[in-house]
This record gives C-alpha cells, structure tokens and sequence, in this order.
C-alpha cells in the first residue's frame, strides 16, 4: 500500500494506483476531458494537471501512479491556471456556437469551461477548414468541433475494431479523422455509433430526422405509424431526469398519441415476429443437416442473427465467407414495416402508400437499413419510412414543449401493440438467444419450458457460450456483445477451435441498451443497469412467449399462414446481398 497526501488529506491506496484514483477515494474531484477508464488514459487534454510538492512540472492525474509518501495539490493556483489555460487553447480551436450543438448542457468541455470561469478566449480563433462532412450519412462529424481527445480512436480500434477514425498530421496539424479513405461513407463503419456515445463533445453526432417526422405529422392526407423498440422503454426518461418505473413505454405512447401520431405500436410485436421466423428457420436448417447428413450436402453452422444491423454490416466488410450463415429473417424493424404496409394497410382499408412508418431505435445502422434497396414494399416505397434515435425522440419531445411527468399512462394501439416478455428482453444481449430458445423448445416438444430456462445467456461478459438441451439434441449457443468480440468468435471459428450451432451477434456493447443512438452520460455505462429494466419487465409479464402473443396467431392465420409460408418468405425475409458495403465485391 502507499500512503499520500491529497489537498490535505490522508490516504492510503494499492501501489500503481493512478493520482486521479487516488484523489476519488479521497473525495477530491479532478477534472477530466480525454479521460476514459481502462480506455483512454493518455493525458492528452492536460485538464487533470496537478501540482507534487518537490517538483516543477505538473503531473497529469489520469495516467501517472502515486508514489509513497507524495503530497499532492489538485487545485492549487499553478495546476488552476495551468489547466485553465490549456482549456482556453482547446476552446480557440473549437466551434464554441453551443446554443446550436446537439451536445448542448451535455458537453464536458462546456462544463468543464463554466467551472473554470471561462468567460472569454484570449487566443485567436484557429478552426479547421477541412470540412468532408456527408449530412445525409447517419454519422456525421462536425470537423470544427473536435477536441482531438482521441476517444472515437480507441473505442472504434480496440472495443468494435472496426478501425474508422485515425490520426492524420503531426505537429500543430494533428487532427482526427476517417483513415484509409478520403470520405467517412466510403469507408467500412457499421455505423453503431460508439464513436458518439463516447465523444466528450458533439464532434460526431446522429443525422437528425426530426423534420421528416414533423412534415409526416403536419399531412393530413398521411396516416403516421409509430413503432418503439425494446431498448427504448429503459433509456428515454434519462433526457427528464425520470427512473425507468416511472418513464414507461405506455407513458411514452400518452406522450406520443399527444404530440399527434395516428398510431402508436411495439415493437415487441415484430420481435415476437422475428422470433416466429428465426426460430423458424434454424430447426428448419437442423432438420435439412440431418436429413442431407450422408450425402455431401453439409449445411454450415452456426446460424447467425440478423437482427443488428451494425453486425450485419461488420459481418459483410470484414467476414463475408460468413453472410450466407446470417439468417434471413429481417430485423423487427423492418419486418414491422413490412406488416404495417400490408396486414394492417388492409385491416385500415387504405393504399399502403398512405401509411407512413416512424421507428424509434437505440441505433444509427438502423437508418441505414431502412434505406437499403432490398427494405421495400411491394410498391416499391420504403417499408420504414425514418428512423430516429433515442435521442431525436427526446429532442422531439422537448420541442413539443410536454412535460413527461405530468402525462399519464396510455394502451397502445391494437393489433399491432403486443409483445411478449421474449420480445421485451430483445433490447440486451443475450436477449434474442434466450427468447428463440423459449420458442424453439416449444416447437420441438410441444411444451413451454419454464420462462427463465435458458437464462444463462445472460449477462454482460463479451463472449458466452452455454450447451442446451432441445428434446434430447445438444444444442451448442453462443452469444458475443461488441464487434471486438465478434471479430475473436470469427476467427476462432475460421480458424476451427470453437463450433457452434447457432451464435447470437450484437454490435453494441451489452446490446441495445449500450446502442449508439441511446441517452449520453460521459464516461458511464449504462447498458447493464438498463438491461435489468427489460428483464424485470420479462419477469413481471404475463406473456413471456413469442409464440403465444395473440396479435402474432392472428397475423398468421388471417394473413400469412405460418413461419416460412411462401409470404412470410416474401416479406419478412431478405438477401443480404442485394446491397453492398464499401469496397465489397
């Protein structure tokens, strides 16, 4: 242990533990701006400068470790000054037009300028020039603003691997932006918007599709259709300040009937679907690979979902010896889309050119999917009209001028309004596996197994992995959370260590509760506290299976006739080659 001495105070901590570490135990703030834990500790801000009796030079907290005995000042006027200046510098090279910066009151610059009492810069202004910005790509880098914190770096190149942002120049010309190719939509990102989520400022944002939406809800000859994804239920009261047993989803539908959608769906719904289809399609692939067994005919394991976009994309860049193994079946998205522009278009006797569809998701791959060439209806028309994130949907609210704590609960609107506890829990990782398995049980044996049987794919960890009974037949699963992690499942399976029989994949860490899209607060995770949420939700249902949801029966018998059906092929189900990446052949 060393023992140190901070503004004062005596404390006592393991050898190697950081002055920034050091100073949390001891109840003393320092602020930070580069700072990520275990991620980014590389000084590069200098906000956390300190001052160490015996020494001149200012130690950076974040990155360096205590030494037995050190006494330690963290507000003393040479480290005050220091830091404040090194503010002012970063500030004359930022776009400080806050009043219209999505990251508004949510910045940690800005904050960290108001409690520095920053009131003006006395550097001149020095902004970028260099602007390749692409504002109809559902990323967008806002050039001027980037503090060249190398956070987006480090998230993209050692959590998704995805290797987007790098840092080009030197010296005063040291700036971060896409490597490899000249425009950020050129390039293999798949779009799952931890580069945001993990941005101190608002260098990088969502494209915002509020107007879309506005111009939807202001036609009176346009029918709106709003569906709300899992994920959302747990996270959209974060923007008010609400707890999540407060900001429920049937307090999101009041607020939403309120602001003027026609209709206001789940889409629990259409993971209740998914799950029919899914599921569907691997006992089907299981029969086919015993039946072709002896012949030569092998079929290749394991399936993979196809439910995150993000994944889907990754897995086209990067792995494409790998699509053909995705499942087919559309993400609840779409396929909500799809029913929307069919099933209830005949249900409400209208063109399904009159329908138009909203989805509120935790994620930006979801505005690129609804784009894709092979994401239309019969008429050709988009089946998801716009996409919005979590966030947009906040923006939306507050621009209403509606208070979320003064709206009581509503019912969403029926048939299209039920989903099962198995659909609820699709917004965490992990989610998808268990809620197929439920379903998969149930069409192998005829039975429900108890709801919470296949509850050990469960949990936070990046890689997991379990063996299932299925009426005899060991049925090997795995589930990975991360592109990171999903790169180390690939190659492990390429290179033939591991197998398996079917591999749940979610871009986001921890799910969609940890998606791109979700509300931001720097430097925490949230997804396994949200993840909890849809759990207890699952748990305090009464309707914990897919296949049991009485909107997904009637869907079938009056419309598609059953999983796999020559129309649930045609609409819910889709080629993953019939749109490219980036460089793919």
């Amino acid at each position: 242990m060393v023992n140190v001495i901070i503004n004062g105070r005596a404390v006592k901590v393991p050898e190697k533990t950081t002055i920034l570490e050091a100073a949390e135990k001891a109840g003393v703030r320092i602020p930070t701006l580069c700072y990520l834990k275990d991620l980014n500790e590389i000084g590069a801000c200098r906000i956390c400068v300190v001052e160490v009796e015996g020494y001149e030079r200012l130690f950076t907290a974040c990155n360096n470790p205590v030494a037995d005995g050190m006494v330690i000042h963290t507000n003393s006027k040479k480290a005050r000054e220091a830091r404040k200046i090194n503010v002012e510098l970063i500030l004359s090279q930022h776009n400080t037009n806050c009043a219209v910066c999505s990251r508004n009151w949510n910045c940690t610059l800005q904050k960290v300028a108001n409690d520095l009492n920053i009131h003006w810069i006395p550097f001149e202004k020095d902004l970028p020039r260099i602007s390749r910005t692409d504002y109809h790509f559902p990323l967008i880098r806002e050039y001027d603003k980037c503090i060249k914190c190398m956070r987006c770096i480090q998230i993209c190149d050692n959590v998704q691997t995805t290797g987007i942002w790098d840092v080009l120049n030197t010296g005063s010309r040291t700036t971060v932006d896409v490597g490899g190719v000249y425009r950020l939509e050129d390039s293999k990102c798949v779009l799952c918007g931890q580069c945001i989520t993990h941005c101190p400022v608002g260098a990088l944002r969502e494209r915002d599709d509020l107007d879309r939406v506005l111009l939807a809800l202001e036609d009176p000859d346009i029918i709106t259709v709003i569906q709300v994804a899992p994920s959302i239920r747990t996270a959209w009261g974060e923007g008010f300040g609400l707890k999540p047993e407060f900001a429920t989803y049937r307090r999101l539908v009041s607020l939403l009937k309120n602001i003027g959608f026609d209709y206001v769906f789940d889409t629990n719904f259409s993971a209740d679907l998914t799950i029919m289809e899914e599921a569907s399609e691997f006992l089907e692939k299981v029969k086919k690979a015993a039946e072709t067994k002896d012949t030569g005919a092998e079929e290749k394991f394991p399936m993979f979902t196809s439910c995150c976009p993000g994944w889907v994309r990754f897995c086209k860049a990067n792995y494409p010896e790998f699509v053909d193994q995705l499942s087919t079946s559309k993400s609840p998205q779409q396929m909500f889309g799809a029913i929307s522009k069919s099933y209830y278009a005949k249900l409400l006797n209208v063109d399904p050119s009159k329908i138009f569809v909203i989805s509120v998701m935790p994620c930006l791959a979801k505005k690129a999917e609804c784009a894709y060439p092979t994401m239309v209806d019969d008429q050709g028309s988009p089946e998801v009209d716009v996409s919005i994130t979590n966030r947009e949907l906040v923006r939306l609210i507050r621009l209403e001028n509606l208070n979320p704590a003064e709206f009581p609960e509503s019912e969403p609107d029926m048939p299209l309004g039920v989903g099962s506890g198995a659909g609820n829990i699709f917004g965490a990782t992990g989610g998808v596996m268990e809620a197929a398995l439920r379903s998969a049980y149930n069409f192998v044996t005829g039975e429900n197994p108890a709801p919470d049987t296949f509850s050990d794919v469960r949990g936070m960890d990046g890689w997991k992995e379990q063996v299932f009974d299925l009426a005899g037949t060991p049925l090997k699963v795995a589930v990975v959370n991360g592109l990171g992690n999903a790169r180390k499942l690939l190659n492990e399976l390429k290179k033939g260590r591991v197998s398996y029989d079917f591999v749940e994949v979610m871009a986001c860490p921890g799910g969609c509760v940890g998606g791109g899209g979700q509300p931001i607060h720097d430097g925490i995770e949230m997804a396994a506290d949200r993840a909890k949420v849809l759990y207890r939700q699952d748990a305090g249902m009464e309707l914990r299976f897919s296949h049991e949801n009485p909107s997904i029966k009637a869907v079938y018998e009056d419309f598609l006739g059953e999983p796999l059906s020559d129309l649930s092929e045609h609409l819910l189900h889709t080629d993953h080659h019939g749109w490219k990446m980036p460089g793919e052949e």
